[in-house]
C-alpha cells in the first residue's frame, strides 16, 4: 500500500509512546479500533464535512472511542482537529510493521490463480521465510489472469513466478529471433 509520510511520522511517534509504556499491544489494538471507527463511511462523510464544526467533529469522536485509553483518544482527537482523519488506517498499518519487524516478522502477499489449501500455503511461507530469513506471516488472494504459479510480495520485493510472465516472456524471447 502506498502510503502517506505522515502516516509513518505519526506511527513512529506511538511506536515510542507504547513502547515506554510497555503497551505495544493494547495500542496496536486501539490504532485498529481508530481505523475502523473513523473509516466507517457514515463517520467519514461527517468527519469529512466542511459544515460540522471542529468542535462537534470531536464530541462524535469522543462519543464513539470512550473506550479507548486516554492517549490513544488523544490521538483521535488529533487526527480530528489536525484533518488528517483519513491517515487512521495507514497509521495503524504502519504501526503493526513496525511491531513486526522489531519482532522478525515479514508479511507476503501471495497472489495465485486458484486458491491454495493450507498445506500448500505453509509450503509457500516456509520457501518465504528461506528467502528472507525472517519469520514470514503470509496473505493470499487469487486472480485468475497470472493463469499459474504464483506472484509474492515479500517487504518492498516482488518474486514473480507467474505463468503470465513466463508466457509474455518467452513471447518476447521469439519476437526477437527471425528465422
Amino acid at each position: 500500500m502506498i502510503r502517506e509520510v505522515a502516516a509513518k511520522r505519526y506511527a513512529e511517534a506511538i511506536l515510542q509512546i507504547a513502547g515506554e509504556a510497555k503497551r505495544l499491544v493494547a495500542w496496536a489494538a486501539d490504532l485498529q479500533t481508530i481505523a475502523a471507527v473513523l473509516s466507517h463511511p457514515q463517520v467519514a462523510a461527517m468527519l469529512e464535512s466542511a459544515r460540522m464544526p471542529t468542535t462537534r467533529k470531536t464530541e462524535l469522536v469522543e462519543s464513539l472511542l470512550r473506550e479507548l485509553d486516554p492517549l490513544a483518544l488523544n490521538l483521535a482527537r488529533l487526527l480530528v482537529r489536525r484533518g488528517r482523519v483519513a491517515l487512521a488506517p495507514q497509521i495503524a498499518e504502519a504501526y503493526q510493521e513496525m511491531i513486526d519487524d522489531e519482532r522478525g516478522v515479514v508479511h507476503a502477499s501471495v497472489v495465485t490463480a486458484v486458491p491454495l489449501s493450507d498445506e500448500e500455503k505453509q509450503a509457500v511461507g516456509r520457501k518465504l521465510e528461506e528467502i528472507s530469513g525472517k519469520q514470514v506471516a503470509v496473505t493470499t488472494e487469487t486472480d485468475p489472469d497470472i493463469v499459474g504459479g504464483l506472484v509474492a510480495r515479500l517487504g518492498d520485493r516482488l518474486i514473480d513466478g507467474s505463468t503470465r510472465t513466463r508466457l509474455r516472456d518467452l513471447k518476447r524471447r521469439l519476437e526477437g529471433t527471425r528465422i
